[in-house]
């Protein structure tokens, strides 16, 4: 682009320095930038005018709270369902079976997006379809990342009723579950939801580090034998990440998933 008007590039340049520096002084700016320091101050006039610079007491520069504002519209904007169904599909199309999405809502979770499986025996989820907080891989997923006060209110407060032969009824046993979760970044259902069937699920993360949907893929339990589970935990796992650093998810910040 050869239009680039440069003044607003410089001004980009010195708003870039603060990727690596939380606070920076108006000669800190110009050695870093190597800038004069009549045009920098310039510029750094007009950006806290603007809000896009704050300066404190000590005359140290940092970010303003506008950025607050534009962070928080980008990360309302994404479209989780959007980013996530490319990697659904591709992940759908390494294992050759069903992949779903879901949410938090209260205390059930929603099926924002299904892909199934080529082969004729297969589960079927409606879009929209809710199941409880406690059961299925792809719902408990979702409760072991939520906050750990939030968790504990709904243990103490949900009476865990049986749904398949293999849903955990038990709170001690299921608190072990949630803890293991959180450690190994996955979770293992069996005959939880629906008879005969298997799921394997990891935590989605947004730009904050909080958990924001369950990425799950589920099928017959018979296609999902003992050898073949640690290869699809560990691509359920490799797609959790994946749209979680779509989301702005940072490991280094938030190192959440396991």
């Amino acid at each position: 682009m050869k239009n680039k008007n440069k003044t607003v590039v410089k001004s980009l340049d010195i708003l870039n320095l603060f990727l690596k520096h939380s606070e920076l002084s108006l000669n800190e700016m110009v050695q870093l930038s190597c800038i004069p320091k009549t045009s920098v101050h310039r510029m750094i006039s007009s950006l806290e005018e603007m809000g896009f610079l704050q300066r404190d007491e000590q005359g140290q520069y940092s970010l303003g709270l506008l950025f607050l504002q534009y962070s928080q519209l980008v990360a309302d904007r994404l479209d989780i369902r959007e980013i996530s169904t490319p990697i659904m599909k591709a992940l759908r199309n390494d294992v050759d079976e069903a992949v779903k999405l879901t949410i938090k809502d209260g205390r059930e979770v929603v099926c924002i997006e299904q892909l199934d499986t080529t082969h004729p025996v297969r589960l079927y989820t409606k879009i929209g379809q809710r199941s409880p907080l406690y059961a299925g891989a792809s719902s408990r997923i979702l409760l072991a990342f939520s906050p750990t006060d939030d968790r504990e209110q709904y243990l103490k407060e949900i009476e865990l009723i049986p749904i398949g032969f293999g849903t955990i009824t038990d709170k001690a046993t299921l608190r072990s579950i949630l803890e293991e979760s959180v450690k190994v970044g996955f979770t293992v259902s069996q005959a939880e939801l629906e008879n005969y069937t298997c799921s394997v699920a990891a935590p989605i993360f947004n730009n904050t580090g909080k958990v924001v949907a369950g990425i799950s893929i589920i099928g017959p339990d018979e296609r999902f034998h003992k050898d073949r589970l640690p290869q699809l935990i560990d691509k359920v796992k490799i797609a959790s990440r994946t749209i979680s650093k779509e989301l702005g998810w940072d490991k280094s910040k938030y190192p959440t998933v396991g």
